[in-house]
């Protein structure tokens, strides 16, 4: 994301849905489904993560939180590749934190400035919630909702990098 600052006008209906999202605890909603999932992105994760256990972890959460705002987690998966390269305690120059480069502003906007975005269960939860809304309000239009995560609207290179991540790397036609 590339606004170090919260911008201007944040929607109202965006806060609360953040701050809705960092206060509920879901697990998931069909366990078999997310098995199957996580058996077959397990591979795909190992030139990231090599450590097992700890893709393991980071799939349950990803599957988790992307299913709770709709998200396709294969989708969620390109974004991260693409913003962090699955690397939890990543910060970009502009500031943005953790494996979807959440920007810290978000905190004190929604009153939970202890939250730590390094923590991949945090920063799923506020990054899903953030696409989530974008999508939602760009009629799922994935280049502009992309393009707003990424804090670049109206220009398309950071949306094809994502797309061509998720249709090379994690796609699997389902």
């Amino acid at each position: 994301m590339a606004a170090a600052h919260p911008p201007a006008e944040i929607p109202e209906a965006l806060l609360r849905t953040l701050e809705h999202a960092m206060v509920r605890d879901h697990g998931f909603r069909d366990h078999y489904a997310a098995t199957v999932w996580l058996m077959d992105m397990q591979h795909r994760l190992a030139d990231f993560l090599p450590d097992s256990r700890q893709r393991l972890k980071l799939l349950e959460q990803l599957v988790n939180q992307a299913h709770q705002n709709h998200l396709d987690p294969q989708l969620v998966l390109a974004l991260i590749e693409v913003e962090s390269r699955f690397r939890s305690q990543a910060v970009s120059p502009a500031g943005a934190v953790g494996l979807m480069q959440v920007m810290p502003f978000w905190k004190q906007e929604i009153g939970r400035p202890e939250d730590d975005l390094t923590d991949p269960a945090i920063n799923l939860r506020y990054g899903c919630t953030i696409l989530a809304w974008y999508l939602d309000n760009e009629d799922h239009d994935m280049t502009r909702a992309l393009a707003r995560y990424n804090g670049s609207l109206g220009r398309t290179v950071y949306p094809e990098r994502v797309m061509q991540a998720w249709s090379q790397r994690w796609w699997t036609g389902r």
